[in-house]
């Protein structure tokens, strides 16, 4: 296995492309998430840069008993071997709460104790936006709360993506002050996938599509806190025969060791590669070595989603 299981973080600035795959430890892998590892593990690779494994596990009470190891053991099994210690991000508390204080300390995160109730009528494009309304409130800290982000007053985030289309999205308008500290005690995704990236010196980010009008969000926080902004690359979704995306589809079940070769040659073809029949059967190392010097984001599917036959 490359990269003991370590929290460790090696340092905040890479000499080397990098790369990540960031599976959140609920269950075990299905094809979905492994065609996005190998999305990123080729991306990475391609450039002759390193390629690392965060899992995303700061909300225990979902996280499933034995998960994070499993899925560790699959993408070895599907010859995806990862370079450094994987990052666990339960252990980076620290970390997410010195970056809320920096916001904080400068005016920009404040607690807010609202339900979403409060603020269900305030919507823009048939989504809610969150309208401020802790913003001059002074709670008593020893209250539950949540702690946003004060979006008031930031310009418009335009994002260029290797893939997509670009997106430009007024973060006040269209999202409102977002959440960064969960009520419940934990940092929210958009504050603790900043820090960690930063932190790992990512560069190179590919993902799935449903998480590209995170973005914007994302890129707002690196900006406050001076952070490094990655490139982005977002991939078709994959959907069932019923149009559903494929994460949260009861088609979606976990795949197999046994059945690394077919699986991975099936994703292979799904990112645009045309692999050769012979490689049909083709042990997975055999088939990434291939895959590798074929990658080319020219290649991937325009369309935002995959139908799974």
């Amino acid at each position: 296995m490359n990269g003991a299981k370590s929290s460790t973080v090696t340092g905040t600035t890479a000499t080397v492309k990098r790369g990540r795959f960031a599976p959140s430890p609920t269950g075990r892998l299905h094809l979905g998430s492994l065609y996005a590892a190998v999305g990123s593990y080729l991306d990475a690779r391609l450039q002759g840069g390193e390629w690392w494994v965060r899992i995303e596990n700061i909300d225990r009470a979902r996280e499933v008993a034995g998960a994070a190891d499993d899925i560790l053991r699959t993408l070895e099994a599907y010859g995806l071997h990862w370079d450094g210690p994987v990052l666990y991000q339960h252990t980076r508390s620290d970390a997410y709460r010195a970056a809320l204080e920096t916001l904080a300390q400068q005016g920009l995160a404040y607690r807010c104790d609202c339900e979403r109730r409060d603020y269900a009528a305030a919507t823009v494009g048939g989504e809610i936006r969150y309208p401020g309304r802790c913003r001059t409130r002074d709670l008593n800290p020893s209250r539950p709360h949540a702690w946003r982000l004060r979006t008031d007053g930031s310009d418009p985030i335009a994002i260029h993506d290797r893939l997509q289309p670009p997106l430009t999205q007024d973060v006040a308008a269209e999202v409102g002050d977002f959440v960064l500290w969960r009520k419940d005690g934990f940092p929210a995704y958009q504050l603790a996938v900043v820090i960690d990236d930063a932190a790992q010196g990512m560069t190179d980010i590919v993902r799935g599509l449903d998480l590209y009008d995170n973005t914007p969000r994302q890129r707002l926080l690196q900006s406050l806190l001076a952070l490094p902004t990655p490139t982005t690359l977002h991939l078709p979704l994959l959907m069932d025969v019923r149009d559903e995306k494929l994460a949260k589809s009861k088609a979606a079940v976990p795949i197999e060791a046994a059945e690394a070769p077919a699986t991975l040659y099936q994703i292979l073809t799904l990112l645009g590669l045309d692999p050769p029949p012979e490689l049909t059967h083709a042990a997975p190392t055999v088939q990434l070595a291939w895959a590798v010097d074929q990658w080319r984001v020219e290649r991937l599917p325009r369309a935002p989603s995959l139908r799974l036959r």
